[in-house]
């Protein structure tokens, strides 16, 4: 998909980079694949903030995206759509006795093709099959973290994990991020990288699209008063202070990950 840049008639545009949205179907959502989306602005559930520097954007309805894809028929791709709460595109599929899903679209595929999910299915991009029948070297996206819970990992726009041996029980695939990672042969996956492969390479041009996305200002700890940051005041531009969250965890270099973590085992080699 390839990106589109504009005349600089006003300063937001001088630098702005945005998809052409050419691959996308010219149609509506699927009505009964919407839902409702209640904005949290980074609150839990006792009204505290956890996640900073969000907060109001355009409204939008959730897609309900089947990350399981259990259909053992064939399923023929309808449409491909825009989804505004992930980076990837989507793709409406309609298996042959008439339902219809939505699945995270593959880098790619396109209205007319078909997709299928199981022992069956060839080696072609937008497939879905177990980890056992995937030939070594192949990349995958929508991976599985437990055999039938759905696609949990590799689901960004333009991400692909590398399939790189298979043992008797035991997958090793490296992730995008650079981590080696046991996986259980009977864990799913699809065949191909995640569409959109050109979305890191998007510039909004101006801060009011990045306030339509729902992503509020974020400003620097040392512009702040010391009673607002562990990193705020000084005279002039202060250079002593370590980075630093405003709790005063610090914020590079600070390993946060638990000790003795449950899934340390299933990690080969770290990401870093």
């Amino acid at each position: 998909m390839p990106l589109r840049k504009k005349n600089p008639v006003t300063p937001g545009q001088r630098h702005m980079l945005v998809p052409d949205f050419s691959e996308i179907s010219r149609a509506i959502p699927e009505k009964r694949l919407l839902t409702g989306l209640k904005k949290k602005g980074g609150r839990n559930n006792t009204g505290r903030i956890t996640v900073r520097h969000r907060g109001g954007g355009h409204k939008r309805r959730y897609r309900l995206v089947d990350f399981r894809l259990q259909q053992a028929t064939g399923g023929k791709v309808i449409s491909i759509e825009y989804d505004p709460n992930r980076t990837a595109r989507i793709a409406l599929v309609q298996f042959p006795n008439g339902q219809k899903s939505y699945v995270i679209a593959a880098s790619g595929l396109k209205v007319g093709d078909s997709i299928s999910c199981g022992p069956e299915s060839d080696i072609r991009s937008g497939h879905r099959l177990p980890l056992r029948l995937i030939p070594e070297g192949t990349v995958i996206c929508n991976l599985e973290l437990v055999p039938g819970r759905g696609a949990q990992m590799v689901r960004a726009a333009g991400t692909g994990a590398t399939l790189m041996v298979k043992g008797d029980n035991l997958a090793q695939v490296k992730l995008p991020s650079g981590e080696i990672r046991l996986f259980p042969l009977e864990c799913q996956a699809t065949i191909g990288q995640v569409s959109n492969p050109e979305h890191k390479y998007e510039s909004s041009g101006k801060a009011g699209r990045t306030r339509w996305l729902g992503i509020r200002p974020t400003v620097r700890g040392v512009a702040m008063n010391p009673v607002d940051h562990p990193m705020g005041g000084g005279e002039g531009r202060g250079k002593g202070h370590q980075s630093q969250s405003p709790w005063a965890m610090p914020s590079k270099g600070y390993k946060t990950r638990r000790k003795a973590k449950p899934s340390d085992k299933w990690i080969l080699q770290r990401r870093k």
